[in-house]
């Protein structure tokens, strides 16, 4: 049996073809889908998107606490642009709001990699991660990426992927002494050579016979 949000997802998903995407009647229904999305760690980008756009064109429905979930969980998906193309779709006025304010602070913490500030704010601040599940689990993969990537080199596309630093660049030379004592070489040699002689002439009797 499906799950609510795979269900809100398949409905959302038809809601948005055509035309239908820039009526402000769905805004309820795509708050809710936001809302859900908070709830049970999902992340809908596309439909996210189109409610901050729909915001945009009708002014008057703006939501601050929707408009915050959907920075928030475009936070919980760095390094991907989607929180910057969140922050773009809101108009300069709203940004200077409570909670967005502290949202897009947090928000700019993480992007430039100031993971110390980040988690001391937050913690100043927890009431603006309430109701979304898995949030903080989240940044802290991302954050944890960003360490290993400072530390070993490695380097990010502008398509999100990561490169891990070739370990071949990075291998050092190693001068390996190995000592040899030349008389048992030299006895080691002796004895092969022997037992060869006596070998062949063992081969030899049993031709002659």
């Amino acid at each position: 049996m499906a799950s609510s949000f795979e269900q809100m997802r398949a409905n959302v998903g038809k809601l948005l073809r055509g035309i239908d995407r820039y009526n402000p009647e769905n805004l309820a229904t795509l708050e809710r889908y936001v809302e859900t999305q908070a709830k049970e760690n999902a992340y809908d980008l596309e439909a996210n998107l189109a409610v901050l756009k729909l915001y945009q064109f009708n002014p008057a429905y703006f939501q601050t606490t929707v408009t915050s979930q959907i920075l928030l969980k475009a936070l919980t998906n760095l390094p991907h642009t989607d929180f910057t193309l969140c922050k773009c779709m809101i108009d300069q006025t709203h940004q200077e709001e409570r909670p967005i304010r502290q949202i897009l602070y947090l928000g700019n913490l993480l992007e430039t990699c100031h993971f110390q500030a980040f988690w001391s704010s937050l913690e100043e601040n927890r009431e603006l991660i309430d109701g979304i599940t898995g949030f903080e689990d989240s940044v802290r993969k991302y954050t944890q990426v960003k360490l290993w990537m400072s530390k070993y080199g490695w380097t990010e596309n502008e398509d999100g992927q990561i490169f891990i630093f070739n370990q071949e660049e990075s291998i050092k030379p190693k001068n390996i002494v190995e000592k040899i004592d030349f008389e048992s070489r030299y006895l080691e040699r002796q004895s092969t050579s022997r037992v060869c002689v006596q070998v062949s002439v063992h081969c030899l009797s049993v031709f002659v016979i």
